[in-house]
């Protein structure tokens, strides 16, 4: 006697698949609209106020040249902007590509590859297409070589840490490996964008419309690495994955 297949493996599938597009596109038009606001403000003439206020409040009272805190909080700060550079994320990237080989999941680090190189693109014609100026309130306290909006060190922080995380988590089947992932490349996101702020070198939009254009980045990122699983493009977590939440 013939065992039939499960009959609510099909309709599962397909209803999940469906279900998780319509929220990844919610999200995507949610953070793209969040973006042209902040972008709005940031490219605006008024006199952002609130970016001052930020800026200015992480700069000691009697000497705004001088950042808040001892010396070595601001040593920190610079350590921290330093994870969001160029030279640490290419070497972080080549890493996690290397460990995606070694266990054999040579199409995730294909893919890897690609978005974080295509990330890298995205930040720099942003970059170049709404050109903000750096601010001018205080010295820098990082050397800077490029416009202000967004925030490239939080972009790619993002772009890099999460969707690395989030692909990483695609190769993963546990989830308590996965959340420890997402929970040490938000962290690291967060602190390199206020070390931003922190020395001086960008507005606080700045750093915000980096992380929030980053985010949508990996989501997206995460989104389609599912969807590449889910069509065998990719390998799964296991061998045994049913592509189940």
């Amino acid at each position: 006697m013939s065992v039939s297949p499960r009959s609510n493996d099909r309709p599962r599938f397909a209803g999940s698949s469906i279900s998780g597009f319509w929220v990844w596109t919610v999200l995507l038009c949610a953070g793209v609209w969040g973006f042209l606001q902040i972008a709005d403000y940031a490219m605006g003439g008024g006199s952002h106020a609130i970016d001052r206020a930020i800026l200015l409040s992480m700069r000691s009272s009697a000497d705004p040249s001088d950042p808040a805190g001892p010396r070595w909080l601001e040593e920190l700060g610079r350590d921290f902007t330093a994870l969001g550079g160029t030279g640490v994320l290419t070497l972080v990237t080549l890493t996690v590509v290397g460990y995606l080989l070694l266990i054999r999941k040579a199409r995730i680090a294909g893919f890897v590859v690609v978005a974080v190189v295509v990330g890298l693109l995205m930040s720099s014609l942003l970059k170049s297409g709404f050109d903000r100026p750096r601010p001018d309130l205080v010295p820098h306290g990082s050397h800077t070589y490029t416009s202000s909006f967004p925030s490239g060190h939080s972009m790619m922080a993002a772009v890099c840490y999460l969707t690395l995380a989030s692909l990483l988590c695609a190769a993963h089947p546990e989830r308590r490996i996965k959340m420890y992932l997402v929970l040490v490349a938000s962290v690291l996101t967060v602190l390199i964008g206020v070390s931003r702020v922190y020395l001086g070198v960008h507005w606080p939009t700045d750093v915000v419309a980096g992380w929030l254009a980053g985010t949508l980045w990996a989501l997206s990122a995460w989104w389609l690495a599912r969807w590449l699983q889910r069509c065998r493009q990719i390998e799964p977590a296991s061998s045994s994955d049913d592509f189940a939440d």
